[in-house]
């Protein structure tokens, strides 16, 4: 993508999960947790399923020249602090390899926030990998700062 190509936004349908899932294991730690491939597996359909039947739940697809050129998923969740207030949860995000530096990555995330801000949402979220520094600093370029330690305790 050239600077001045149009990204457009729009909702994931099923029939994106095959491009979806390859971005998702397009780097050394999705390559490790993701299974792309010709057939996508049926845990992704029900996963995504799940997805557009929650309303607080979407995965979203950018599009430049009219290909699929990032994705995320956008979630809001209620909550009792920040005085009742909803919040913005980011995750999985993910720009074509060779779209990458080109502003898709800024326009995504951008996009989301000001969904968030839309909806008056009381803060947007997400976690990166520590082992993402290049995330790390796209992150913090457009304002995100490293507030809390964020814990997992995989099950699987």
């Amino acid at each position: 993508m050239q600077r001045d190509q149009e990204v457009t936004f729009r909702e994931a349908t099923a029939a994106d999960l095959p491009q979806i899932v390859r971005l998702l294991a397009d780097d050394p730690l999705g390559a490790t947790r993701e299974t792309p491939g010709a057939e996508v597996p049926e845990e992704y359909f029900t996963a995504f399923a799940a997805i557009q039947k929650d309303p607080n739940n979407t995965v979203i697809v950018a599009e430049v020249g009219g290909e699929i050129a990032g994705t995320l998923q956008l979630t809001y969740i209620p909550g009792l602090t920040f005085s009742g207030g909803e919040r913005a949860q980011i995750e999985g995000v993910r720009v074509v390899s060779e779209q990458r530096g080109q502003g898709v990555g800024q326009a995504l995330v951008g996009w989301a926030v000001d969904q968030a801000r839309a909806r008056g949402c009381r803060l947007v979220q997400l976690t990166t990998d520590r082992q993402r520094p290049d995330a790390i600093r796209f992150y913090q370029k457009m304002g995100f700062r490293p507030s809390h330690m964020g814990m997992k305790y995989h099950l699987a």
